[in-house]
């Protein structure tokens, strides 16, 4: 149960962490430029880990 009540708060997240992704994604792109190919799938990464560790601070806090 907890395991699903943690899901249902990181999919809620997940649009309120898109910006804060791409603002991340750019800032490593500035200091280390990622590839063209790589870009997008790191921004979606950044944004599911960012929406789950929301999740579970609203979980656990």
């Amino acid at each position: 149960m907890d395991i699903v009540l943690t899901l249902v708060f990181s999919i809620v997240m997940l649009f309120f962490m898109i910006y804060p992704a791409i603002k991340i994604t750019e800032w490593i792109d500035e200091r280390y430029p990622l590839p063209k190919k790589l870009y997008t799938p790191f921004m979606l990464t950044t944004v599911l880990l960012l929406s789950l560790a929301v999740g579970l601070f609203l979980h656990y806090a």
